[in-house]
């Protein structure tokens, strides 16, 4: 299927769809300009596309795959993709591949996961069959022991790995402890999550000789997002144009931002799915133009990622930023915040993972948890008041290795906030 019409796209959504119908109850009969249309929310969006008798869905589900989506953030969803729609989807995103760096005959192992109606796996490995370059696939999987894994990739001479930032870094654990050499290996994609400062330089320990980059931007459920942009910052991608609109909103008023610099959340419109219309969607992340070429934007980060312990709102970035500050020697390879409750009161927890030896010196690695807690409560000055107050339990640090960092069994991204507080 080709890219429709946006204003046929419209008239078809409110036609068929019983959800874009209401949604564009008061909308004009001649509205044909995004702007024209309210954002649709997302928890009104998931409450009307149920798995039986779907008021989104524009048609009967008589020919389509259905992948799961949202299990990192809620509730498990479904999405739903026809045959046309989803060799759309893979050809469109392998055109990208090639502003990865995939070079004709390149080895590439798939590293992302599969089954339980997850689509990653599949989606990169028809993504690749899909490119316009010659590539020999190595559907691996990350799910696959790592013990079976590693001799796979050195026997078969991968040159490119395909995965979550989590599954790589993992891998490259296993791969600097166990001393195995792995030098075919050139690029690293990276895809489904952020790829912090602090993973690079595991993955820069196995891997030496690779560079990591973007894979591009998407999600099932939301559809093509971003194509990779080349370049020394791999958060930056442009709109996977004419197949899909890319918007950044105002956090407050929802009115499109224009100037670069200036970070809103991203909007999608997917052009060429009918079945389950995707128009003005939110996909969860915020942005901002770059203004370096036509489209061009960075990645954010999540629009929602962080957690509240007790009076204080904390971001996974502050965080980040925190430990980036402290962590000179780069020592630290990844994080979690973790919290709990005891003795009436909630605690943030920092998990700390430091690179294979790292936990040698003690008192080193003392003087940087105190390090990393004095800056991130100079970013939130709310919580040691509150710690003062009575309110919370004082920030404190637990230090692990990589593979103990808690991730998503289904999907293996790394769980950036794991909330231990009872429930009951």
């Amino acid at each position: 299927m080709s890219a429709q019409q946006l204003s046929d796209l419209i008239r078809f959504a409110r036609h068929n769809s019983p959800f874009y119908r209401d949604l564009y109850a008061s909308v004009p009969a001649h509205a044909d300009r995004l702007t024209d249309l309210p954002v649709v929310d997302q928890e009104a969006f998931w409450a009307a596309n149920t798995l039986h008798d779907s008021r989104v869905l524009t048609g009967p589900l008589s020919e389509a795959t259905v992948y799961k989506t949202g299990g990192t953030t809620g509730s498990p969803k479904f999405s739903v993709y026809t045959r046309d729609e989803w060799r759309t989807f893979v050809t469109s995103f392998g055109q990208g591949l090639v502003d990865t760096g995939l070079r004709p005959g390149h080895r590439v192992a798939d590293l992302f996961y599969a089954g339980e109606l997850y689509a990653s796996f599949l989606f990169v490995l028809d993504s690749l069959a899909h490119a316009p370059v010659d590539n020999v696939r190595l559907p691996i999987g990350g799910g696959a022991p790592l013990e079976s894994t590693i001799p796979t990739l050195r026997d078969l001479a991968a040159q490119v790995l395909a995965g979550t930032p989590t599954t790589l870094c993992r891998l490259a654990e296993q791969v600097v402890a166990s001393g195995v050499r792995l030098d075919s290996v050139e690029l690293l994609l990276f895809g489904g999550e952020a790829l912090f400062d602090d993973q690079r330089r595991l993955l820069a320990s196995a891997f030496p000789r690779a560079e990591a980059r973007s894979v591009g931007y998407a999600s099932v459920d939301a559809g093509l997002l971003g194509r990779p942009v080349p370049g020394a910052d791999a958060r930056v991608h442009r709109a996977f144009t004419p197949y899909s609109v890319v918007e950044i909103l105002d956090d407050t008023t929802d009115e499109p931002v224009t100037e670069p610099g200036r970070p809103g959340r991203v909007v999608v419109t997917s052009l060429f799915r009918r079945l389950m219309p995707i128009i003005r969607y939110p996909a969860g992340d915020r942005a901002e133009w770059t203004g370096t070429g036509p489209g061009h934007f960075r990645i954010l980060g999540r629009a929602e990622e962080g957690v509240r312990v007790g009076p204080v709102s904390l971001y996974t970035q502050d965080a980040q930023d925190a430990v980036a500050t402290a962590d000179t020697a780069g020592e630290v390879v990844g994080m979690q915040l973790v919290v709990r409750r005891w003795d009436g009161r909630d605690g943030l927890v920092l998990r700390l993972a430091t690179a294979p030896g790292g936990e040698r010196d003690a008192e080193r690695r003392e003087a940087l948890a105190r390090s990393v807690v004095a800056e991130l409560e100079t970013v939130r000055p709310l919580y040691p008041d509150s710690v003062r107050a009575g309110f919370v339990h004082p920030v404190s640090v637990e230090w692990a290795r990589h593979r103990d960092l808690a991730v998503n069994p289904r999907s293996g991204k790394l769980v950036r906030v794991l909330d231990e507080r009872p429930t009951a």
